[in-house]
């Protein structure tokens, strides 16, 4: 077909260009009107695009104006094609169409022109609609294939992660600013433009790509696929799935700060309604704290959902009622209903009766982990010891009232939370010692009656004391439910991040299991930190007696415990008549403690058989010789039959102080061990280093050396080869019987625990002493009084009405020589030091009892004090009672030690202490 005048031939619209037509019809379409608008008269428009798959980029005209002529009249002509039948489109004066990819396009030239030029768009799109309608239907029925939906899916979200996106630049935080921190703005106008961009920019580009992604149709299968892939790749951001899951996440963040800025708001109208003057910050010199806290609170609320758990919602009156009612920095305010929180009255108080059976027990400790396996075994075994021995005290203390106690035990060390580094062991030989203790404690408590919790998880733990949500920043406002909490070091860590400022005001409930001991020193955190105690593991300001050890080798902690089994006298006739005179056993389950003993082990095997119970899984340990007998690791009661046949048990020198050998003295073994020197102490060995105490270990179980010692215990220098043939053949010619000390059996931990339930009250205020303006009876100098036939000085018996425990009546006072600690003195004298006796003596009239002449007299804290400086005649007080120490020594001083007496066998209680 061809045209009249200049313009170019048309070429017929082909039937799969019919939609694309359409489209850039719609565009030429609005070219033009934009074109006649401005009235430009040169060329005014053009699309510039890439067509997929060409080899350049082509500008397609839409519409070109050759030359204006806006006098020109508006001209049609129709021209037919040579068949003389055919109607072409019209043209329309100063009008160039183009061939452009199927369509024509039209921009016209002079402002009279605009409707023509329209109508022309008009009657083209009209003419293609209807001509290919059909076939537009039917490619989009063939178009619509499922890869098409999922197209469509990665859209939507791309534009999910764009909200996202926004999102995240709302709840955009300064790099100093707390976690848990609200920023008073939320964009300023910079940043929201920026976002504004950004925004635009995003759309955009998903746009262009979703455009692109619809041309896959005009490809072939293969093609389309390798498209598809190319466009996911593309439009798919990093992490995509990970970001559209944090879409609720980053929703709840901006709806939580919406929500805090509607509480200011709230928090503002209060104020303009004239409350103001009754929520200003109190300056009561009484509180010094309460102005510092309200500072705290208007920038940290939000730091622990705790607060909002109480109220607390972003206002000063809310930070006042929190700091006055809930917490105690502020004073209580007169315009609140003081009587609106109702008080908790505690539960009646009930006697305790004995218990002798342990299956409530077992049900409570639960399962699910080896550890409490290991526990429930032991509680099993040891239950009719425990039955016997609770019906001997029973029958002791039944003229004593004895109060049920709420008891909680938080065994921290089997928390998921603290690693449970021990239940993976418990098959493979670990240490026991730790479980064995925890056992015994939590049946001697059972079986004395009182009313038991058990937790061993963060949730049980949570659930027991009531603790508001969040993170631990808030405290309890309730009274503590429990009398007594039971637990070790773990336990306390995780007790202090969940309690807050509660552990601070119940931590004279708290007793810490602790098997190495704490010493005051580093017990006391300011000293400790001044004065290079400061250790990963103490620095909790308790007193000392709230630690509890496995042995009495602190006196400055309480003697907790474990118990060994004890034999009755048949068995122990059996034991004697079979034991075999040249056996021994080796203390040691882990391979690696027999590296480096051979030539101890041949000297052994000169005169003994070797049995060992080292544990292995397919091999043999190298580090176990050929000669030595080795069982592997044998259940308890396989062990006990071992131990009651063997003459002999042997310490390696590791592990320490262990329960292992007062089990082997019991069954009628001599336990011979090796002496440190010089002693193992945190100074010198990495085993201690970083434990709270300064305690020199002078052999592998100075209890059994101190406590028990010969024949049952001998200590020897495994170095000296002479003394260790000799000793060995000692060994062979000497005969015991099994024996157990009195505090390690299943009555004397019963009768020692019941003595610290019912006596220790570190939540009682002491009173002071001396009183304010006392005298002392009869016009003497002092309280102390020097019995007849004795060089030490006692308690006079009407020297003061205090009633503290132990008694006074226990008290014995003595100077220590120089360079000497306490616990040494007071053992050299047959005695034990006992610290919670220590303010008694903490009086200038103890030195003179004691005939040191105090030139000076200071009082500071120090863990040394109180003590006599020879050197400057200066006498010392201890300023600070939490430093009352029986351990440390100095050159320098003398100290004043407060000794007690104690029972036979039980060194943990003085005479007159039940």
């Amino acid at each position: 077909m061809a045209l009249s005048g200049n313009e170019p031939q048309r070429e017929s619209l082909r039937p799969h260009e019919s939609t694309r037509g359409l489209r850039r019809l719609h565009r030429a379409r609005r070219g033009a009107a934009r074109c006649s608008t401005h009235g430009r008269s040169t060329r005014c428009c053009s699309y510039t695009r890439t067509r997929r798959g060409g080899p350049s980029t082509r500008r397609i005209a839409a519409a070109e104006v050759v030359r204006a002529h806006a006098h020109a009249p508006a001209r049609a002509r129709t021209q037919r094609s040579a068949a003389g039948d055919e109607e072409v489109a019209p043209t329309i004066a100063g009008t160039v169409v183009f061939k452009s990819y199927g369509f024509p396009a039209a921009c016209r030239a002079g402002l009279d022109d605009v409707e023509r030029s329209r109508s022309f768009l008009r009657a083209w799109g009209v003419i293609a609609t209807c001509s290919h309608l059909f076939i537009m239907v039917r490619r989009c029925l063939l178009t619509f294939k499922p890869f098409r939906i999922f197209v469509v899916g990665i859209g939507f979200f791309s534009l999910c992660f764009l909200m996202t996106s926004l999102g995240g630049q709302f709840s955009a935080r300064r790099p100093v600013d707390s976690p848990f921190t609200v920023r008073a703005e939320v964009l300023s106008g910079h940043e929201s433009r920026g976002v504004l961009r950004k925004i635009s920019d995003m759309l955009e580009v998903i746009m262009k790509r979703m455009d692109a992604l619809s041309k896959l149709g005009n490809a072939t299968d293969s093609h389309r696929l390798e498209e598809l892939r190319s466009a996911l790749d593309r439009i798919q951001p990093v992490g995509l799935v990970e970001r559209i899951q944090a879409i609720a996440q980053n929703m709840s963040d901006v709806a939580a700060r919406v929500e805090q800025i509607l509480q200011r708001s709230t928090a503002g109208n209060r104020v303009r309604d004239g409350s103001l003057g009754q929520c200003e910050t109190p300056k009561d010199p009484r509180y010094p704290d309460c102005p510092s806290k309200m500072d705290w609170m208007r920038a940290r609320w939000t730091s622990d959902p705790c607060y909002a758990f109480y109220g607390v919602d972003g206002s000063d009156c809310s930070f006042l009622v929190y700091l006055s009612e809930v917490e105690w920095f502020c004073p209580p305010l007169a315009w609140r209903n003081q009587t609106a929180t109702p008080t908790v009255q505690p539960p009646p108080r009930m006697q305790a009766s004995f218990r002798s059976d342990v299956g409530a027990l077992l049900e409570q400790l639960g399962g699910g982990k080896e550890s409490l396996s290991f526990m429930k075994r032991r509680i099993r075994g040891m239950a009719a010891p425990w039955a016997s021995a609770a019906r001997r005290l029973d029958d002791r203390l039944r003229d004593h009232q004895r109060e049920q106690k709420r008891i909680l035990v938080h065994v921290g060390f089997l928390t998921e939370e603290s690693g449970d580094v021990f239940s993976p062991k418990v098959l493979k030989g670990g240490p026991l010692g730790e479980m064995v203790q925890w056992a015994d404690i939590l049946t001697a408590l059972h079986v004395l009656g009182h009313d038991l919790k058990i937790s061993v998880s963060l949730k049980e733990l949570h659930g027991f004391l009531g603790v508001p949500p969040g993170r631990g920043n808030c405290p309890l406002t309730g009274p503590l439910p429990f009398d007594l909490i039971y637990t070790d070091y773990h336990g306390l860590q995780q007790m202090k991040r969940h309690m807050g400022l509660s552990l601070r005001k119940h931590k004279c409930h708290v007793r810490v299991i602790d098997t190495f001991g704490t010493e005051p020193a580093y017990n006391h955190e300011e000293y400790a930190t001044l004065h290079g105690y400061r250790t990963s593991w103490g620095y909790w300001n308790l007193r000392g007696q709230q630690y509890m050890t496995m042995f009495p080798h602190t006196p400055d902690n309480s003697f907790m415990g474990f118990v060994a089994e004890e034999l009755n006298e048949t068995e122990r006739l059996n034991i004697q008549r079979n034991k075999v005179n040249n056996m021994a056993v080796v203390y040691g389950k882990d391979a690696s403690m027999w590296k480096g003993k051979e030539k101890f082990l041949a000297i052994l095997h000169r005169y003994m058989e070797i049995h060992g119970t080292v544990y292995y899984e397919t091999q043999r340990p190298p580090e176990v010789p050929a000669f030595v007998k080795n069982h592997g690791l044998l259940p308890q009661q396989e062990l006990q039959q071992l131990l009651r046949r063997a003459k002999l048990f042997i310490g390696f020198g590791f592990p320490y102080e262990g329960p292992a050998p007062l089990e082997a003295i019991a069954n009628g073994c001599i336990f011979l061990q090796p002496k440190f020197n010089p002693s193992h102490s945190s100074l010198n060995h990495d085993f201690f280093r970083g434990k709270p105490t300064s305690r020199k270990v002078s052999s592998q179980h100075p209890y059994a050396e101190q406590h028990i010692g010969r024949p049952h215990v001998i200590t020897i220098d495994f170095n000296n080869s002479e003394e260790l043939d000799a000793t060995i053949r000692q060994i062979t010619r000497m005969s015991v019987k099994p024996f157990l000390p009195y505090e390690y059996t299943c009555e004397g931990m019963l009768e020692r625990v019941h003595a610290y339930i019912q006596n220790q009250d570190f939540c009682r205020p002491e009173a002071p002493f001396p009183a304010v303006n006392s005298s002392w009876p009869g016009g003497a100098p002092g309280p102390f009084v020097l019995p007849p036939n004795s060089s030490i000085l006692t308690w006079g018996a009407n020297a003061s009405s205090y009633a503290p425990w132990p008694p006074l009546s226990a008290l014995r006072l003595l100077a220590s020589p120089e360079g000497q600690s306490c616990v040494r003195a007071c053992r050299t004298a047959g005695l034990v030091c006992e610290p919670s006796l220590y303010r008694f003596i903490n009086i200038r009239e103890a030195f003179s009892a004691l005939d040191l002449q105090c030139d000076g007299l200071e009082s500071a804290m120090n863990h040394l004090f109180p003590a006599f400086s020879a050197e400057r005649a200066e006498c010392g007080l201890q300023q600070d009672p939490l430093l009352f120490s029986c351990a440390g020594s100095s050159g320098r001083y003398r100290r004043l030690c407060p000794c007690r007496d104690y029972r036979v066998g039980q060194v943990a209680l003085c005479r007159d202490c039940l």
